[in-house]
């Protein structure tokens, strides 16, 4: 069983296990690529709508400003960060299962309503607020995926499986801003049902094929995850759980002893930073790509998307990097590391120079154009083609230099390294702090303050970004970077394994 582990660890990207006369450990990770699975699903599911939902948002609903689309690209964490500890509670005392099938209906159904924003007469706008909401309400599910896979991994695997859950995820970033791109093709008419008075068009159609998506996994749950595996942090069985409603066995006494609640903190508040950040990246760019490149609703869909799914791409090359680098220094430089990369993605879209934007001009004379604006392309308020450029409304249009194509796209990729680097190795140190117990609410509350984040982070720079343009915004999260650096420079020699902390594993 021993060579059997450490063949684990010598695995590619996205191999659980290798050839072996052991039932219990094939089933095992049978069981942890189903997770694996959920986990792509769920990334594809909220990636294939995020670059259009600006764009949707202005069409069913006019009077929907930048400000109200951070509280609906929140929505969507909002939901998560209340379904995540109740759905890790449920998994703690029921298994995976049924949490699992529950959160995945509720959000294949909110998806579906996603896809009727159109039908109401009025306040749209707050109709996709709560269908964003129910589905993410649904994805309160990564809590019990990440669970699982802590408690069906050693602590010489848990690394390796992380890493090969991330690149999943990533996949699913990379598949799903590509089906959004490439469903733009249907336009934003698309094609009429009547019979059950549906649009399906180029924002409605990724919603149904995320609904699709959902079916599916809710099937391979029920077919596939017949079984699930516990083991303690040297690989040895806990417990194996046949029938969900079979009462569950205690931790034996290698798992005893107390959790670094310090640590366990500590953690919560660097994954919160490092979600904070990314929901702020994802929620600024299709806006800021519009006001900054004059790209209409449907360039800002298409390049974004393809945009994000680069990044998605490249990412998996990181999570390769992550597993091999992380062997030979440890996970906590990795995480600081990919912090300080993070730091210097955001600090290059500060705008410099002396070009401005173009500017939307709607009711406003054109003698009121500042001197050093002169030069920017103006559309007068009765031009019949779709407005572009960065809204003269947005006061800071008119005196903020203009961040160029190739300093968008520089950033972009910097910040595709850092991220995925914190990201695994946040929850990677976290599921090690807690040791061998059940972490479903643990997790659960994990999950929760990156939803935290994701419902706070759109928020703030949607409100900062309208109100005082990039420049402050993203100079102030460069101040939140830095922060968290220090946070982790401090609290550096408590972030270890439980079993490392009680001696029972030397580091």
């Amino acid at each position: 069983m021993s060579q059997l582990l450490e063949s684990e660890e010598n695995t590619p990207l996205l191999k659980g296990d290798v050839d072996s006369d052991d039932d219990a450990y094939k089933s095992r990770w049978r069981s942890i690529r189903v997770m694996y699975f959920t986990m792509f699903l769920s990334s594809v599911g909220f990636t294939i709508v995020i670059t259009s939902i600006w764009p949707f948002l202005q069409k069913i609903d006019g009077t929907a400003d930048a400000s109200f689309l951070g509280w609906v690209v929140a929505a969507y964490s909002l939901g998560q960060m209340v379904a995540s500890p109740l759905f890790g509670l449920w998994s703690n005392h029921r298994g995976c299962r049924e949490p699992l099938v529950c959160s995945i209906f509720i959000n294949v159904s909110a998806n579906i309503y996603y896809s009727y924003l159109n039908l109401p007469a009025s306040e749209n706008k707050y109709h996709m607020l709560m269908a964003r909401v129910f589905v993410g309400f649904g994805a309160g599910n990564v809590a019990v995926v990440r669970s699982y896979v802590a408690g069906a991994t050693s602590l010489k695997e848990r690394t390796s499986a992380m890493a090969n859950m991330s690149a999943c995820q990533a996949l699913g970033f990379i598949l799903g801003p590509a089906l959004q791109a490439g469903l733009s093709v249907v336009g934003e008419t698309g094609v009429s049902v009547p019979i059950i008075k549906l649009e399906m068009n180029m924002y409605t159609a990724p919603a149904l094929l995320a609904a699709c998506f959902g079916v599916i996994n809710i099937l391979l749950v029920i077919l596939v995850l017949s079984r699930e595996h516990f083991v303690d942090d040297h690989g040895r069985q806990i417990r194996s759980i046949n029938d969900i409603s079979e009462e569950r066995v205690s931790v034996p006494l290698d798992g005893e002893g107390d959790i670094d609640q310090i640590a366990v903190v500590t953690s919560n508040v660097l994954f919160f930073i490092i979600f904070f950040i990314f929901a702020i990246f994802e929620t600024i760019s299709t806006p800021l790509s519009m006001d900054m490149f004059a790209w209409t609703r449907r360039q800002a869909v298409l390049y974004n998307g393809v945009i994000l799914a680069c990044i998605g791409f490249e990412s998996i090359f990181v999570f390769i990097a992550v597993k091999v680098i992380s062997q030979k220094v440890g996970d906590r430089p990795v995480l600081l590391g990919g912090l300080a990369i993070i730091f210097c993605g955001f600090f290059l879209l500060l705008p410099w120079g002396n070009q401005y934007p173009k500017i939307q001009w709607a009711d406003i004379h054109n003698n009121s154009l500042p001197q050093q604006v002169m030069p920017a392309a103006v559309l007068a308020p009765n031009a019949s083609v779709e407005p572009t450029g960065c809204p003269a409304e947005q006061v800071w249009c008119l005196y903020t230099p203009a961040i160029h194509l190739a300093q968008y796209l520089t950033s972009d990729f910097i910040i595709g390294v850092g991220f995925p680097a914190c990201n695994v190795m946040s929850y990677t140190l976290y599921s090690k702090i807690l040791g061998p117990k059940p972490q479903g609410v643990y997790m659960g509350w994990l999950t929760a303050s990156g939803s935290g984040a994701r419902t706070l982070g759109p928020v703030f720079v949607s409100q900062v970004y309208t109100l005082l343009g990039p420049r402050w915004a993203f100079s102030l999260i460069c101040g939140i970077v830095l922060v968290a650096i220090l946070l982790l420079a401090g609290m550096y020699k408590r972030l270890i394994a439980f079993s490392v902390r009680h001696g029972r594993i030397e580091e």
